[in-house]
């Protein structure tokens, strides 16, 4: 008989068993992994953003160039620019004593208005016309300035040389104080009364400036504009009283009028050394008591002509002979009423007999 197998008896108080120890692994020492290569895309994108932000500017900056830079009183030249606001409206005039880094300092009074030319930009801001060459009113060096007449300012100067034309250097500038627009300016004022009949409309200028040179400006002379519609500007000369010190400031009020019974939409410019500091629109309602007046004196004076013109022909014209007027009427005189006799029943009276048979 085979024997039969031990089997363990099972233990009555069971120990727990103890959890094996984790052997301890050894310290490895981390491995360096090459970095990668991510600092030059991110360079490269970098310079090609700056890039395509510094073409934007030069693209956005207006340029100016002609196709030959001398020529003679009596010839021209062919001007063609790139970088202007689309559809903008400009002009093309030669000047005097400027050059492209200062600008025309004298103003468009340096330059041959009469000659000038104008010329609309297209979509792309691009365009080119042919422009006189004629002497400026000021000795050279001259330029071909070309300027906007409408919207937001912007111009460029493009070196021409005029030959046979006297050439002088060029004033020295003037070092000093320099004044800048601190605040947006504003009108102040409004219409009354007198303006709804076509008095000339006023208003005040009111701008902040402050003076960013090194010296004092006393009693500076400013420029007032006023500009209806695509029409440039006309300037007057206004002079402000008092001084600003160097890194100073000052609030300048200056009147601004126009013309008796203006009516529309106008620009009012600041100008200041040549440069202009600020423009501010202004709408100028219709004067409907002037189109009041014209019509009553329409309706009025009409209707009286026709009465005293029915008046004198009726006083003039002849009488006809049927129509000859009637003698009047006399009403014939009654006869005065003789006294009746004394009646019967008066007191002295008797009364009536009566004849018996």
């Amino acid at each position: 008989m085979p024997l039969a197998a031990r089997v363990p008896c099972p233990d009555p108080h069971p120990h727990p068993r103890p959890h094996p120890r984790p052997h301890p692994r050894p310290h490895r020492r981390p491995h360096h992994q090459p970095s990668r290569p991510l600092a030059l895309p991110v360079l490269l994108a970098l310079l090609l953003v700056l890039a395509g932000s510094g073409s934007a500017g030069a693209v956005d900056r207006p340029v100016v160039e002609l196709s030959k830079s001398q020529a003679g009183t009596g010839g021209s030249v062919t001007v063609r620019g790139s970088g202007w606001r689309p559809r903008a409206l400009l002009t093309l005039l030669v000047c005097g004593q400027a050059e492209p880094k200062r600008g025309v300092s004298g103003g468009t009074s340096t330059c041959a208005n009469a000659d000038g030319r104008a010329v609309t930009t297209g979509a792309d801001g691009r365009f080119h016309r042919r422009l006189p060459v004629v002497e400026p009113p000021v000795p050279c060096p001259c330029v071909v300035h070309v300027a906007t007449v409408t919207g937001a300012e912007a111009e460029a100067d493009a070196v021409l040389q005029v030959a046979g034309h006297a050439v002088e250097p060029l004033p020295a500038e003037a070092v000093g104080g320099r004044l800048s627009l601190l605040a947006d300016p504003r009108l102040r004022g409004s219409g009354g009364l007198l303006t709804w009949f076509g008095s000339p409309p006023a208003r005040t200028l009111v701008v902040t400036v402050g003076n960013v040179g090194t010296s004092p400006v006393k009693n500076p002379v400013f420029q007032i504009g006023t500009a209806h519609g695509v029409y440039a500007p006309a300037w007057q000369d206004q002079r402000w009283r008092g001084t600003i010190r160097p890194g100073g400031k000052a609030r300048i009020e200056l009147p601004v009028e126009l013309g008796a019974g203006a009516h529309g939409d106008y620009t009012v410019s600041l100008k200041y050394g040549g440069k202009v500091l600020a423009e501010h629109p202004w709408g100028v309602g219709r004067p409907w008591g002037v189109t009041l007046f014209w019509g009553l004196v329409l309706l009025v004076v009409p209707a009286a002509l026709v009465r005293a013109g029915l008046a004198v022909i009726d006083h003039v014209r002849p009488r006809r002979p049927g129509h000859a007027a009637r003698p009047a009427r006399r009403l014939p005189l009654r006869a005065p009423r003789r006294a009746s006799a004394t009646p019967w029943f008066a007191p002295d009276g008797d009364p009536p007999r009566s004849s018996g048979p």
